[in-house]
Formats: structure tokens, C-alpha cells, sequence
């Protein structure tokens, strides 16, 4: 009997098991392929952030330790690669004598660099120009001295005297802060920039040099094996911590560990919650509307399942028989089409990411591909079998040969309770709530990021997803029972005399038609709201970069440099097609050091974007004008507003270096607008004026960078030209070096990927919406067609029938579908807005992809259509013997 009955499953409800392991398919491959991909993030995540880190750890000596002993307890300890020690000296200056001028520099660091260095470190220095061994001086030294590899420059030490040395190359010391931190102290106290005035040197010059002098210091660089580290961020973090904390109880206090490895870790183990953030607001959606398209396509058939089983019933089949014979179903469409979804994850990996794995390693792949298994086996049970059973309790053999409008009339009990309303209101009061209470999931109390995650926040978006499924369900439902003489007028064009029949029968059959429409709006909002949040996100990524870089190339100019403006001829090389001079100095405000930078109103936009949501008081183009109309205006930070309890209009006087007697002078200001943002400015506090002014009021015009636009390309190429050209004198950075160093914790998610899987099953997931429950509903409606075709019915208004409740479906469909996902993507986005830096001041719309899956979603609503109207063709006495 089992035998027989799969093979007339298969010969007979080849389409109603096909579809159903469509919908199996698409949930098992969507769940395997997000969960390999979140385990793969996770891992890459821990590979960059030990990537990014130049020495592991630097174990600073205590006072009155002795630095052999500290250097032999962390060669031992348990995962260290190699150790060795390294000098440091404050200095009193420098001093260089170049081509018959004095330089003088400020106090400054030596460092003492033992043999071998720099191949245990390659991060650590990078080489600028002449050798890469000897006395090497810092870029930014370099620049001040005037000093170039073969000049000899004066270290002056405390308690030592001066020294003289030679220089032998020009470095940039890519990780100075990291290098020159303060271990052992608080975060809060680090120091706000490493030094500018640097020199290396081998260790024996070194213990040469600073013999005698007070303040010498040595740390511990080592380097950590890092292969066998957990992949998971957060695993590895509390590994390494751990082997910090153990050195330093080993140390009984002669040792402080300066853990550069697990800072960085630290901030991996945020990503990685950014990354299951993503998981759950991102992907489980999808899996869910699966799943929800799996059991419609079931119930598609739950009426002609539910006759077969009172017929089997009537015959003498035992409850248990049937049961199995329902299992058998469930377990042939949840093994089939898991297998199926299987395959579709390792394809979309293989294709997206080059492996079938995503990335992740073999037991967390495995595990989650059984996982997605398992739930796509649920899944069948819950649409196939669980009904089954349900029947057999509670449905006679005589209800079964009732159709479904003659057992239930009542309206469902979700719309009696108006539980739609009920959890869209909640939905408004959780989202207020979060908005009021300016919920951000990044924090910097005091400049420090860290991590501030609270999930009720995102219960919001959750309940707007699922009241407005259930009150479009209302809205078609009651359309569809009282709008009968609507449907017949919007029917007639096409069915002509049996317009009225259509509109009644659409009315009959409003539950079915309800829930197509529901579910393809939820895909269509699905794709939408994924669609725009991976828009959103990578326009504001881009806004991020180009903020921090300041344009796509900029020329940035040594502390106290003296560069007109008519320098920027030089810089005009091929591909540049505007130079912006852009200046910047450093003024006093009451107690108040803040960042000045001066610009030319009328000409900065040429080089650089400035956005509206960058300032407050007006657009960017209103408050330029009114720096440009009276020249003494200025743009504040919000910080200095609420310090200074500001009013527009308000005089600023700020104190600013006068550059003819180096005394500071007072400058009047009035206060005209706020900058929140501005392009290579700190995020804190910042002063922006007319350039003009400053100067005049300075005494000086000097530029402290330049703007360079290249209209969005070769930014590579031309900043290395410009390298090349400058030498040591300028740095030089380009827009494509800045996007992978710059951003939220989001970029190491590697959401381009993330949405590349999303964005693929949404279009999928919308057609089957469109397509499959329609196809379905109208093959169990032959004998209807049938019927009609005997009393009458001529061709064309078979077809029209069907092509009215193809066009109702994708145009309910469609326009829930856009309203739904309009509404979660504003609400997404706002709940997340401590992923975008700066918030966007409007959503970015994928108009390409969202017509793509319109496309792909009407094309499969027609190709249902056609199908029915192909199907309905076949001569009436055929189809209701087969019937």
C-alpha cells in the first residue's frame, strides 16, 4: 500500500509536491547558507583583527625589575612565538643643521631596536626612503628637521646631554599609537596622539646614547602564536586576555602586558554581535516567510489532502494507516526538498564565496547545515502531517465532503480580537520608546567605543512585520467580502457577461486569495527592506570614508608647514580635476583647545561632499552661503552649543596663534550654524570658518591640506603619483585606502556578501510568493473550470477569470509589499542608526533590484496565470473523469 500510494503521489500530485519542496528548499538553503556564512564572519573577523595587529603584546618592565628576567617569564610563556626587548628614552628635542638653517624640534622619543626586529615585526615600520637598518627617523620628524637620510641631527636627552647621530633612512611607524601607549593605564588616559619627534635605534647605539640618562624604560615585544586561536572572536579574546592575566600573576608585579592582540580581538567579538544582529533581523525574516510559503503551498491542498483522507476512511483504513501514509508525505517532500535546499547553500556559497563551505570550518558547516535539515523536516511535518492529524481528531468523514466555505463562515479569531491593531500599537510604543531614549547601538562615553546591544529595541521592526502581514490580511478579507460590485466593474474588461460570477467567486474563495496576497506582500517587503538597509548602509559607508579622507585625494601638510595656497598648481598632475586648498589650525574657546579649519565657501563643494545631515541650523548650501556672505561667521560643534549655551548670532571669540609674533590673539566670531560633521575633522569639537578671515586675522594663509577631486577615479594611481612627486614632505591618502580602514563595526561583516545571499532568495522567495500558491489554487480548481465550461463558458472567459486573479494578486501583492517594506526599512534603519556614521539623512532606494523583483514576481504570477488558462483549455468531459 505505501508503495502504491507514493507512486500515485508522484504520478498524479507531481505539482503539489514539487511546489511544496520549492518552499522546503528555499527555507533549509536560506538558514544553511546564513548560518555557514555568520560562522565564516566570525572567523574571518578573528583573522583581520590579528592581521591588524603589528606586535601582540608589549610587556612593559616595572621600576626596579630586572628587564633578562621579564624577557625569560614571556619567551616561556605558553603561545609565544618570539620576544625581545625594546628600549625607550624621552628626549628634550632635536636639532638639525640643513643646508646652513637651524631646526628645532619639541620633546620627542628614542627607541632602542634589537637585531632581527623588524623581520619579527614587518607592521611595526615601514620605510620611506634611504636604508632600512641604522639610526631611522620618523616622517613626521623628518619633515620638521628638514632632514633627509646622510644629514646628522642632535638628540638632546635628560640627564645625558646631547648626541649626535646619523641618519640613516625615513620611516612611518603605521601603529605609533599602539606603540607609544602608556601600559597599564586606564583607557581614559592615553595619550591623545603618539609623539611627532621620533628617532630608532639600533639597541647597542641605543644603550650607547642613553647612557646616564633618567627616564630610560624597557618594554617586552612579543609576538603570540596566533594559529591555534579559537575561530569565534569572543573565544579567542578570552584566550588571549587569559594569557595576559596568567603572565602577569607569573610576573608578581614586574611586568604590566599592553594587550594589542586582544584589543583587537575585543573589537571583533563586537563585530561578531553585529553579525548575529544581522543574522536575526535580516535572515531569519526570509527563513520564516519560507517556511510560511512551504505550509500555504500545503494548504493549497488541504482540501483535496482532506477528502482523499475521509475517502481513505470510508474504505476501512485505520487512523494509524493513515497517519503513516501522511508521514510518508511529509518525510518524502522534507528528505527531498532538504536535500534540495542543501544543494542550493552549497551552490550559492560556491558561487558568492567561492567555496561551499562559505568560509567556515567543517564542523560548524556540518552543524549547521544539519540544522537547516532538521528545520525543513519540522516544516514538512507541521504543513503535511500535523493537519493530517488534526483532521482525524476533530473533521468527520462527512465534513470532509464539504468544501471549506460550507464548514467555516466565522471570521478567524485574530480579526474578532483585533490582534493586528493590538501589535501594530506595540510596535509604536517600542519604537518610541527606543527613539526616545536615543538608542544607539554604538556608545563612546568619553571616546571610547563600546558596545551597547539591547534586543527589545529591535522588537519594533519585528511587530510592524507581523501587524501589518495580519491587517493587509484584514483589508483583503474585508475588500474581498464587501466589494463584490467593485471586483465585477474591475472584472468585466476582461471576463465581459461572467464578470459578476468572477467577483463572486473571488469573494468565495477570499481566504485562499487573502493569504497569496499576504505572502507575497511579506516577500516583497522582504526584499525591499533588505534591499534598501544594504543600499543605505554601503551610500553611508562611502559618505564615511569620504568624510574621514576628505575627498578622494588629500594632501595633508606637516604641523607647521608654511604652504600657500598657490601650491596647489603643483598638485593639479593627470586626473585631478580640482584642488581645494583647505586650512586648519587650532584655537581656544574659554579653556577649550578646539580644531579650526578654515574654507572658501564658494569653491569647497568642488572637492568634497557636504551633506545636509552634517549640519544643524540649515543645509550645507545655506550655512556656505552665509559664510560666504559675512566673513566673520562660524559653524560650531553641537558640544560647544550645549557648553557654551549658544544662540544664533551669538559673538565667539576665539584665540587664535598669530602668525607674525606667534602670540595668541583674540579673533571675533558669530555663531551662524552647527557642524556636527565636516570632511577631516574629529567627531568631537571643531570650529569651521571663511578662510579669508583667518588669514586676514592671522596674519597668515598657510594651508594645512589639500582636497583633491578626481571625479571617482584612479584615486590610487594619482595618490601614488603624488607620492612619488611630494617625497617625505606630505601625506598622502586616497578615498579606496580609507574605505578599508574607516567605518562601523558592520564593514567587517562583510554585509555586501551577507546581502548578496539575502537578496538572491528574496527575489526567489517573491516569485514562488507570486507564483506557486496561484498555481496551485488554480489547479485545484479544474472541476470548477469544467464545470463552467459546460454551462457555457467560452475560452476568453475562462481566461479572463484567471488573468483577474493573477492582476488582483500582484497588485495587492506589490503594493502591500511596498508599503510593509517602506515602513520596516524606515523603522530599521532608525533603530539601527549607531551602524551608520553619519545617519543618512534619507533611506537609498536599489531601484534596479526592486524591479527586478517586481519583475520576477509578476513573471511568475503570469506564467501561473498561463498555466491555468492552458490547463483550463482541455475538453470539460476529460477533466472531470480524471476529476
Amino acid at each position: 500500500m505505501i508503495t502504491a500510494w507514493t507512486r500515485g503521489l508522484a504520478r498524479h500530485r507531481t505539482g503539489r509536491l514539487l511546489a511544496a519542496l520549492a518552499g522546503i528548499a528555499l527555507a533549509v538553503g536560506l538558514v544553511a547558507a546564513l548560518g555557514s556564512f555568520l560562522t565564516a564572519s566570525k572567523a574571518t573577523m578573528t583573522q583581520r583583527a590579528v592581521r591588524s595587529v603589528a606586535v601582540d603584546w608589549q610587556v612593559q618592565v616595572q621600576p626596579g625589575a630586572d628587564p633578562n628576567s621579564v624577557l625569560s617569564l614571556v619567551r616561556s610563556a605558553p603561545g609565544t612565538r618570539a620576544a625581545v626587548p625594546v628600549g625607550y628614552a624621552r628626549t628634550s628635542g632635536f636639532t638639525a643643521r640643513v643646508q646652513g638653517s637651524t631646526q628645532t624640534t619639541g620633546p620627542g622619543m628614542a627607541l632602542g631596536l634589537p637585531d632581527g626586529y623588524r623581520a619579527l615585526f614587518p607592521d611595526a615600520i615601514r620605510t620611506l626612503s634611504g636604508s632600512s637598518t641604522g639610526v631611522l627617523l620618523a616622517q613626521q620628524t623628518a619633515s620638521n628637521l628638514h632632514a633627509a637620510p646622510g644629514d646628522t641631527i642632535t638628540v638632546r636627552l635628560p640627564g645625558a646631554g646631547t648626541r649626535q647621530v646619523k641618519v640613516d633612512g625615513v620611516v612611518d611607524l603605521p601603529q605609533a599609537d599602539s606603540l607609544f601607549q602608556t601600559v597599564g593605564a586606564p583607557s581614559q588616559s592615553q595619550p591623545t596622539a603618539p609623539p611627532d619627534n621620533v628617532v630608532l635605534l639600533p639597541a647597542a647605539r641605543f644603550a650607547a646614547l642613553t647612557h646616564g640618562s633618567t627616564g630610560a624604560t624597557t618594554q617586552i615585544h612579543a609576538a603570540r602564536d596566533t594559529t591555534r586561536l579559537p575561530s569565534d572572536p569572543a573565544a579567542a579574546y578570552t584566550a588571549v586576555t587569559g594569557a595576559a592575566r596568567n603572565l602577569e600573576a607569573r610576573s608578581s608585579g614586574a611586568a604590566l602586558v599592553g594587550n594589542n592582540l586582544g584589543a583587537a580581538l575585543d573589537s571583533a567579538r563586537q563585530d561578531a554581535l553585529y553579525a548575529q544582529i544581522l543574522f536575526l533581523f535580516l535572515g531569519v525574516p526570509g527563513a520564516v516567510l519560507a517556511a510560511a510559503l512551504t505550509a500555504a503551498v500545503a494548504s493549497a491542498g488541504s482540501e483535496r489532502r482532506r477528502q482523499e483522507q475521509g475517502l481513505l476512511r470510508l474504505r476501512g483504513l485505520r487512523p494509524r494507516q493513515i497517519t503513516t501514509l501522511a508521514g510518508l508525505e511529509a518525510a518524502l517532500i522534507g528528505l527531498t526538498g532538504g536535500m534540495t535546499g542543501l544543494g542550493i547553500a552549497a551552490l550559492t556559497g560556491h558561487l558568492a564565496f567561492g567555496s561551499a563551505s562559505f568560509g567556515a570550518g567543517a564542523s560548524t558547516w556540518a552543524a549547521w547545515y544539519g540544522i537547516a535539515f532538521v528545520l525543513g523536516a519540522a516544516v514538512a511535518a507541521a504543513a503535511v502531517l500535523f493537519p493530517a492529524l488534526r483532521d482525524l481528531r476533530a473533521v468527520t468523514v462527512a465534513e470532509t465532503r464539504k468544501e471549506a466555505g460550507a464548514r467555516s463562515t466565522r471570521s478567524p479569531w485574530w480579526m474578532r480580537y483585533g490582534l493586528d491593531f493590538a501589535v501594530l500599537i506595540c510596535s509604536w510604543l517600542v519604537f518610541r520608546a527606543s527613539s526616545g531614549n536615543q538608542y544607539a547601538l554604538v556608545l563612546a562615553p568619553e571616546g571610547v567605543p563600546s558596545i551597547s546591544v539591547s534586543y527589545w529595541a529591535f522588537l519594533g521592526p519585528a511587530l510592524l512585520w507581523i501587524g501589518a502581514a495580519l491587517l493587509l490580511w484584514r483589508l483583503t478579507l474585508l475588500a474581498l467580502t464587501h466589494g463584490r460590485p467593485a471586483l465585477a466593474r474591475l472584472a468585466r474588461p476582461l471576463t465581459a457577461t461572467l464578470a459578476g460570477t468572477t467577483a463572486a467567486t473571488l469573494s468565495r474563495r477570499r481566504r485562499p486569495l487573502a493569504r497569496s496576497v499576504v505572502l507575497l506582500a511579506l516577500a516583497v517587503s522582504f526584499a525591499l527592506s533588505t534591499a534598501v538597509f544594504n543600499a543605505t548602509y554601503q551610500q553611508q559607508a562611502e559618505v564615511d570614508a569620504r568624510l574621514t579622507n576628505g575627498a578622494d585625494v588629500t594632501v595633508t601638510e606637516p604641523p607647521g608647514a608654511r604652504i600657500p595656497p598657490g601650491a596647489a598648481g603643483s598638485l593639479r598632475v593627470s586626473g585631478v580635476r580640482h584642488v581645494e586648498p583647505l586650512q586648519h589650525r587650532f584655537a581656544y574657546v574659554g579653556p577649550d583647545l578646539q580644531d579650526l579649519y578654515g574654507v572658501h565657501p564658494d569653491t569647497i563643494a568642488q572637492a568634497t561632499s557636504l551633506q545636509d545631515a552634517y549640519f544643524a541650523g540649515g543645509t550645507a548650501q545655506q550655512l556656505m552661503s552665509k559664510l560666504a556672505q559675512r566673513p566673520d561667521n562660524l559653524l560650531v560643534s553641537v558640544e560647544t552649543v550645549n557648553d557654551f549655551q549658544l544662540a544664533p548670532g551669538d559673538t565667539v571669540n576665539l584665540r587664535i596663534q598669530d602668525a607674525r609674533t606667534k602670540a595668541l590673539r583674540t579673533v571675533p566670531f558669530h555663531y551662524a550654524g552647527i557642524a556636527k560633521e565636516f570632511p577631516t575633522a574629529p567627531k568631537d569639537s571643531f570650529f569651521v570658518a571663511n578662510a579669508s578671515y583667518i588669514a586676514k586675522a592671522t596674519g597668515s594663509d598657510a594651508v594645512g591640506a589639500f582636497l583633491l577631486d578626481t571625479g571617482g577615479t584612479h584615486q590610487k594611481q594619482i595618490a601614488a603619483q603624488l607620492r612619488a612627486k611630494l617625497g617625505t614632505g606630505a601625506t598622502v591618502t586616497d578615498l579606496t585606502q580609507t574605505r578599508g580602514t574607516v567605518g562601523t563595526s558592520l564593514t567587517s561583516v562583510d554585509l555586501a556578501g551577507l546581502t548578496r545571499i539575502e537578496l538572491a532568495f528574496a527575489v526567489l522567495l517573491a516569485a514562488g510568493a507570486g507564483g506557486l500558491v496561484l498555481a496551485l489554487g488554480l489547479a485545484e480548481r479544474r472541476r470548477t473550470f469544467a464545470l463552467a465550461t459546460v454551462l457555457g463558458a467560452r475560452s476568453g472567459q475562462l481566461r479572463g477569470m484567471v488573468l483577474t486573479e493573477a492582476l488582483l494578486l500582484a497588485a495587492a501583492g506589490l503594493a502591500g509589499g511596498a508599503a510593509i517594506g517602506w515602513a520596516l526599512s524606515e523603522m530599521l534603519v532608525k533603530v539601527l542608526t549607531g551602524v551608520f556614521d553619519p545617519p543618512p539623512s534619507s533611506l537609498a532606494v536599489p531601484g534596479a533590484y526592486l524591479a527586478l523583483t517586481a519583475s520576477a514576481a509578476l513573471l511568475a504570477v503570469l506564467t501561473a496565470a498561463l498555466n491555468g488558462i492552458r490547463r483550463a483549455r482541455r475538453p470539460a468531459v476529460e477533466e472531470l473523469r480524471d476529476l
